[in-house]
């Protein structure tokens, strides 16, 4: 078997001719500074979960569908079923954006930090705004039809749209303020498995607000350059597991 080893090369730290802000690193930093800094300033990174792959081929059964409907310039039924005034574009660079390691980006001038981020989706509008749409893929006894106020993931899951809402308006393009979740949770009510899972889908909308992510940078900026390991975020399982496990008052 082998050990797990959480160094990476040095060119993928901060400072190294790899590294760039990912939006996934943003999140990381609002969640625990101090994992987000041992991560990307010491190159030590949290344990990872294992990837859920029935929510990778989710999302990649929604591209294929949506994409039906972005080269017919056509509406999608359930942007028709929610009365949405949207449809798939097609921008030359939809496909760079949807890539993990390139995606949208943006050289955020006061620091130095090329910010990125790759979506899942993008419509416009009749107004011709881009309107970001993300996909969420899960299992539960009733399909979820909101976002929950009270859930640290769906929290996640705003400041997931507003990033990427803040990277296409660096970009020059006119941004709605009202993103998408394409929410899909699969049922467990079939009487059968039948070699197949039947999954509701809902589309959530949410009004993101970006101004949280310009002084976001600045503070990830300084804590990067900083030579102090920052205090842990606040009910951070991973910091709470290490001062546990080596007998340390948090």
């Amino acid at each position: 078997m082998n050990e797990y080893n959480p160094k990476r090369s040095s060119s993928w730290n901060y400072g190294g001719n790899n590294w760039k802000l990912s939006r996934s690193k943003i999140d990381l930093f609002k969640q625990c500074p101090r994992c987000f800094y041992i991560d990307n300033k010491l190159g030590t990174k949290r344990p990872s979960i294992p990837a859920f792959m029935i929510n990778s081929a989710v999302d990649y059964q929604l591209k294929q569908e949506f994409d039906v409907h972005r080269a017919k310039d056509t509406q999608h039924p359930l942007q028709k079923e929610y009365g949405i005034d949207a449809k798939p574009v097609s921008h030359e660079k939809i496909n760079e954006w949807r890539e993990n390691f390139e995606g949208i980006q943006y050289l955020h001038k006061p620091t130095g930090i090329l910010v990125s981020g790759a979506i899942d989706d993008l419509w416009i509008n009749g107004n011709n705004e881009y309107i970001v749409v993300d996909y969420k893929a899960t299992a539960r006894n009733n399909p979820i039809a909101e976002l929950d106020n009270e859930s640290k993931y769906h929290d996640g899951y705003k400041r997931q749209i507003e990033v990427y809402q803040w990277l296409l308006r660096r970009n020059e393009l006119k941004v709605s303020d009202t993103g998408y979740f394409v929410y899909c949770t699969g049922k467990y009510d079939q009487k059968a498995f039948d070699k197949k899972i039947e999954f509701d889908v809902a589309l959530i909308p949410y009004t993101g607000n970006d101004s949280w992510v310009e002084p976001t940078i600045n503070e990830i900026k300084e804590c990067l350059e900083s030579d102090e390991i920052p205090k842990s975020g606040e009910g951070c399982e991973h910091c709470a597991w290490w001062y546990a496990r080596n007998g340390y008052e948090k």
